[in-house]
């Protein structure tokens, strides 16, 4: 069910303020040009800054403008373990079809204290759980063995890899086999991912991108030569894209990019700030190197 091009949504501000219209114009952006799963209220949403009722509020939204067309994989992660089964809970009511539930940043649990952080919250849902393993911003690292233990409860589902590290999938696949569902966190490692084994990716860069995004998926996963070929080349020609949304901190290139498309402003909360003009001609010349904008 958790396959293909699943992306990580932004959150659009007018005023500082949840932009609700042209948050759901983005969802029907996507639902028409193939992405396969959308991704509400994660780091790329922006979710450290929302309070609750906003992060509740793109949950809804996104469920409610969804219509059950493509999964809703509600980011409900803190590194509170109370918080964390608040927002699972409240996702679960307001109809995900999973959450995607980061490990507790800054307070750097054991892998015991990670275990049971998760089994809490396994304990007081029914969703699908997908880990969200991001060392870069976590700091910490959540071993195969203690995704192992976990896979053992009803509701763990799999795995948002970004880690940057592709020994890992072989790993979790050899030890987990390939019923743990895994999906990549990386853009730019997403076609090797699937190569491996991996069943997709939530994606940054489908924000901008959804129909390339969704096709390189596709296309890779493919049967065909001439399918794993066009896969290949979608890749490449993404990769400068890929590493342009990165060259500050995400999600402020990616709305930049945004902006240029007309899809939404490039507003973002701080302590972040929008990107300065030095990322904002790379990132430019980047959509026009994939095609997506002209000169």
């Amino acid at each position: 069910m958790f396959k293909g091009s699943n992306v990580a949504l932004i959150t659009p501000f007018k005023d500082n303020k949840l932009d609700e219209e042209t948050y759901i114009k983005l969802i029907n952006y996507h639902l028409e040009n193939g992405t396969n799963g959308l991704v509400p209220a994660g780091t790329t949403g922006e979710s450290p800054t929302l309070s609750h009722n906003e992060h509740n509020k793109v949950i809804e939204l996104c469920i409610n403008e969804a219509k059950g067309k493509i999964p809703v994989i509600a980011g409900t992660g803190s590194n509170s373990t109370e918080e964390a089964v608040a927002l699972t809970k409240h996702a679960e009511k307001a109809g995900a079809d999973a959450a995607l539930v980061v490990t507790p940043y800054y307070n750097k649990p054991t892998q015991e204290g990670l275990y049971q952080h998760y089994k809490t919250i396994n304990d007081n849902t029914s969703l699908p759980i997908i880990i969200y393993n991001i060392p870069g911003r976590c700091v910490i690292d959540m071993s195969v063995d203690t995704m192992a233990r976990l896979f053992e409860l009803k509701n763990i589902a799999g795995v948002k890899d970004a880690t940057g590290d592709l020994t890992r999938l072989d790993q979790t696949i050899k030890k987990l086999g390939t019923e743990f569902i895994q999906l990549t966190g990386e853009d730019g490692l997403a076609f090797e991912f699937n190569k491996r084994g991996g069943v997709g990716i939530i994606s940054v860069t489908a924000n901008i991108a959804p129909k390339l995004c969704s096709d390189m998926q596709k296309f890779s996963k493919s049967d065909s030569d001439n399918e794993k070929k066009e896969a290949e080349r979608i890749d490449a020609l993404l990769q400068p894209l890929h590493k342009a949304l990165f060259i500050e901190s995400n999600p402020a290139p990616v709305k930049y990019a945004a902006k240029l498309l007309s899809l939404c402003d490039d507003a973002v909360r701080l302590p972040l700030v929008k990107i300065m003009d030095e990322t904002k001609l790379k990132v430019k010349n980047s959509l026009v190197s994939a095609k997506l904008l002209n000169e």
